[in-house]
């Protein structure tokens, strides 16, 4: 006996029906369907249902037991991120105060300009990513509010493509400039040196773990968490700087690795500043300090 499917994915509230073939044509073709948790996905003759979030396994078995097949079936949700409009602007994007960096990663400063866009109040969490890729990869697990961690450039790029096959919509990285003007509170800035305050602590979870998001004080656009908790995937190859004026830049097109941005729990206050840069080299590896958040144009 077979089945035409070993595993399958749902979305909630979808249906799907599966096919038992027996041999020989004139065996007894009577069968009993089964789901490990019909609180996950139910059946009846075939017919898989999903219930909510998780996993389960869907078992064929003869009626008089002798031979049996199986399915997983894993149901998924896709959670959209909650959105802050940026309004279009033009702003100085770099170190503009005393604690640059040594290496002068962050110089050149220079003006950029960018179009209007949206970006998630949070960075994505563990409940979100859950809900969509059926796992978990994080290492800090306690909660599931705490940001996703451990996530590959790879395990983010289909996150987000299967996000924008279920919701229809453009969602994506943001790119570098996008990122420290959303930071900085767009055209709200108050030229703070972390995003939201010139305290650290008001802002930023460093020097300790992960912690879930929104629990310190937003910047001044609402955004929360862009300072500390976990560096944050940009879309850009790093380069260095130039004093150009741009407009809507993409960054480099290729470089020593992608930009994060943000500081993590484990960094000094030097790495929570709106300008700080960092690149990860190590795209096929996740990281405990490193997630990622989302823009929509």
């Amino acid at each position: 006996m077979s089945l035409n499917k070993s595993e399958t994915e749902l979305l909630i509230g979808e249906s799907e029906t599966l096919y038992a073939t027996i041999i020989p044509k004139n065996a007894n073709k009577s069968v009993n369907w089964e789901s490990s948790n019909p609180n996950v996905a139910s059946v009846n003759n075939g017919k898989v249902t999903a219930v909510t979030i998780g996993k389960t396994t869907i078992t064929v078995t003869t009626k008089n037991g002798n031979h049996s097949v199986s399915c997983i079936v894993t149901v998924i949700q896709a959670i959209e991120p909650e959105m802050v409009k940026v309004e279009s602007g033009t702003f100085l994007m770099g170190c503009t105060d005393d604690d640059c960096s040594i290496d002068g990663r962050e110089e050149p400063t220079h003006y950029v300009t960018l179009n209007s866009f949206n970006i998630a109040k949070y960075p994505v969490t563990q409940k979100e990513w859950i809900a969509l890729m059926g796992e978990n990869p994080s290492y800090n697990k306690t909660n599931d509010s705490l940001p996703v961690e451990m996530v590959t450039w790879s395990d983010i790029q289909q996150y987000i493509k299967k996000l924008n096959m279920i919701t229809g919509k453009g969602y994506r990285l943001p790119t570098e400039a996008e990122w420290e003007y959303a930071a900085r509170g767009g055209k709200s800035n108050n030229n703070y040196s972390f995003s939201g305050s010139n305290d650290v602590n008001e802002v930023a979870w460093i020097n300790g773990h992960t912690y879930p998001v929104g629990l310190k004080k937003p910047n001044e656009l609402g955004i929360y968490d862009m300072s500390g908790n976990v560096f944050e995937y940009c879309s850009d190859w790093y380069g260095l700087y130039s004093e150009e004026h741009l407009t809507n830049p993409q960054g480099s097109t290729e470089g020593f690795g992608k930009v994060i941005r943000g500081g993590n729990f484990g960094n000094t206050a030097l790495y929570a500043r709106v300008s700080y840069r960092m690149f990860n080299s190590y795209l096929n590896y996740g990281s405990s300090n490193t997630g990622f958040r989302l823009v929509l144009p």
